[in-house]
């Protein structure tokens, strides 16, 4: 798609339309994830209803009942994978709607089941519902922010999805405290409920569509039809071209919110799908990745075990465990300034010195504060319950992890998204997907990982990993644009990797 044709799409929105919409994506994605880890503080209660009162195979019961949570974790990065081409053949909206009732249905559903096949089986479909919404939010600020826009804007959708960790676990802790666990779902499905109205009544089509159709079509001029063809033939020529159809009216409100808008892209499904599968071997990418794994991987790690860990040392109930996580919250809220409008003047302030030329490696310095801050979280949190210090040492260690989550993560997200824009989707996939299925495996060896080494000693290496991933951000910022030129000529990117030209967006 033209620049030209870009920029008309984004003005078309008002700026508090725009940000209106950002503030439904990060909603979207907080409940996202409030569902699928808030429910966790409430584990022992919810083993003693499914399986039995407390005796000598309770543990047991309880690494039973923790397969509800770690499905549903695992099914959110598959979910992503199914619901992808999706998105990209046919738009943000139906897929929107779709999940999000699935979503509110699934709520529901694991409110009422009275047996664990039962429970295990909504929260599976809940963990697929959920993938799209997490997997929709990076698609959908690039549809409607401009470049320079797009750092600050990113650093709330990953404050949100942090966010609805924290959030969930404390508001959950909360409601045990008079009520039923049961209740931790009958108000989680009343609030997403909320979301799914504001999503059905008011969230548009953000896709761009780049088929327009000529109003008429003049007598082809053959060689002028050959100077076109070429042109196509070159996608960065093409960016630099002012459209050559009509630019389509605007549409009404009212027809904005029809379900199906139309089919985007000409690529198959089964391009789409494979296509994460693929960009997973890129270095930036996989790199984003890695970053997301020892970042927000290890945030799970300490979910998997946070309730047990403060129990034990501090004598805490369920709703002071919950309560810890304030301090996650307040890691996140701080992390959006240092990840989103620091990351935006670090590349400005690059650009401009080299001459209005913007590169995506020039966002990538910003990074350095939220390395700086995961290693340092993860000792003091391991630290701190291994030598019974005071609780406020552990619970600083998990505001500034989720800092680092919020700072890091988003450097590196968009850093990636400004490599390889028009498949944003897929690489959103692709490091969502390896993030879900890294936390999987965490949550099954966590408490197997602390027996056998302690507290300080495996986060200790918790934080040896985070540090060393977060410092080969030395080899991107020197190295990165010859790395994205060079690994995208490899023979796989050629045949499995590479967009159509109906997928370029003009940046």
């Amino acid at each position: 798609m033209s620049s030209v044709h870009r920029q008309v799409s984004k003005k078309g929105q008002s700026r508090a339309f725009r940000y209106y919409l950002a503030i439904v994506v990060c909603l979207a994605v907080f409940f996202c994830n409030f569902l699928a880890a808030g429910p966790t503080v409430a584990i022992v209660k919810t083993t003693v209803d499914f399986l039995g009162p407390q005796g000598p195979d309770f543990s047991a019961h309880i690494a039973k009942i923790s397969y509800f949570y770690s499905t549903t974790a695992l099914c959110q990065g598959i979910g992503m994978l199914f619901w992808m081409p999706l998105i990209v053949k046919y738009g943000r909206r139906p897929i929107y709607v779709i999940s999000f009732i699935l979503y509110l249905a699934t709520g529901l559903w694991c409110a009422f089941a009275n047996t664990y096949g039962a429970e295990l089986a909504g929260r599976i479909v809940m963990g697929l519902a959920a993938g799209a919404g997490e997997c929709l939010g990076p698609l959908t600020i690039a549809d409607i922010f401009f470049l320079h826009e797009r750092g600050a804007v990113m650093a709330t959708y990953t404050a949100a999805l942090s966010m609805g960790v924290a959030g969930g676990i404390i508001i959950d802790g909360l409601i045990t405290i008079s009520y039923d666990w049961r209740y931790i779902y009958y108000i989680a499905s009343a609030l997403i409920g909320g979301v799914t109205i504001l999503v059905i009544l008011t969230f548009p089509e953000t896709t761009y569509n780049r088929h327009p159709q000529p109003r008429e079509e003049p007598v082809i001029d053959e060689d002028a039809d050959t100077k076109l063809i070429s042109q196509r033939s070159r996608p960065s020529e093409h960016h630099e071209t002012a459209p050559s159809t009509p630019i389509p009216e605007k549409k009404t409100y009212v027809q904005s919110l029809r379900l199906f808008g139309g089919i985007y892209t000409s690529e198959s499904l089964f391009r789409v799908f494979i296509r994460p599968i693929v960009l997973i071997v890129l270095p930036p990418v996989l790199w984003c990745s890695l970053v997301f794994a020892v970042t927000i991987g290890f945030l799970v790690a300490i979910t998997a075990n946070f309730a047990t860990a403060f129990s034990d040392t501090y004598n805490f109930t369920s709703w002071q465990c919950g309560l810890c996580f304030v301090s996650g919250l307040v890691g996140s809220f701080l992390g959006i300034a240092f990840g989103g409008h620091i990351s935006d003047w670090t590349a400005d302030w690059f650009t401009q010195r080299n001459g209005g030329i913007r590169e995506p490696e020039m966002r990538l310095p910003s990074i350095a504060i939220g390395g700086a801050f995961a290693p340092i979280a993860l000792i003091l949190y391991g630290v701190g319950i291994n030598n019974q210090l005071h609780w406020m040492v552990p619970t600083l260690g998990l505001g500034m992890l989720n800092f680092a989550i919020v700072q890091a993560t988003n450097v590196a997200m968009v850093y990636v998204i400004d490599c390889y824009r028009p498949a944003v989707g897929e690489v959103t996939v692709s490091i969502l997907a390896f993030k879900a299925a890294f936390g999987f495996l965490l949550s099954f060896y966590t408490n197997p990982w602390i027996a056998l080494e302690g507290y300080s000693k495996a986060f200790g290496e918790m934080a040896f990993l985070s540090g060393i991933i977060i410092v080969m951000v030395v080899i991107f910022y020197f190295w990165g644009k010859k790395i994205r030129r060079k690994t995208w000529d490899w023979r796989v990117m050629q045949k499995y990797g590479r967009w159509d030209e109906d997928r370029e967006v003009g940046e």
